[in-house]
């Protein structure tokens, strides 16, 4: 079982971060490869809608649509420490276009990662390549 008193108190031997970043769906592919390129070789993504604070009626080619729903890709990283700065460097210079709309990167704390298969625990599972 896993005692997680044990945990809070040696909550320093963890040193990992989560990156969720929420992109443009243009700018996807470009992140990707610079992700890859970068040595971060495993992150999850998936696609996600928003509403924003514009809420505008248009109409293209005879349709009405609404835009208040953006759509995006929001990507989600797990790394040690040491590798959020570069990791975020990567993510804003790739995805930035200096329009209203480029996205959010939001970086929080994890407290401990396991892997399924071999049942190992910490920071070691993730084995950054750096």
């Amino acid at each position: 079982m896993y005692n997680y008193r044990t945990l809070i108190r040696n909550i320093n031997y963890l040193s990992m971060k989560k990156i969720e970043a929420i992109i443009r769906k243009t700018k996807f592919e470009e992140v990707k490869e610079a992700l890859l390129a970068s040595d971060i070789d495993w992150f999850e993504y998936h696609d996600v809608h928003g509403i924003g604070q514009s809420r505008q009626e248009r109409i293209y080619r005879g349709v009405q649509y609404s835009t208040d729903v953006i759509e995006r890709v929001a990507l989600s990283i797990v790394c040690r420490d040491q590798f959020v700065e570069p990791t975020v460097k990567v993510i804003i210079d790739t995805a930035h276009t200096s329009e209203v709309g480029d996205g959010r990167i939001f970086v929080s704390d994890v407290i401990d990662t396991w892997s399924i298969r071999t049942g190992e625990h910490g920071d070691t599972v993730i084995r950054d390549k750096k």
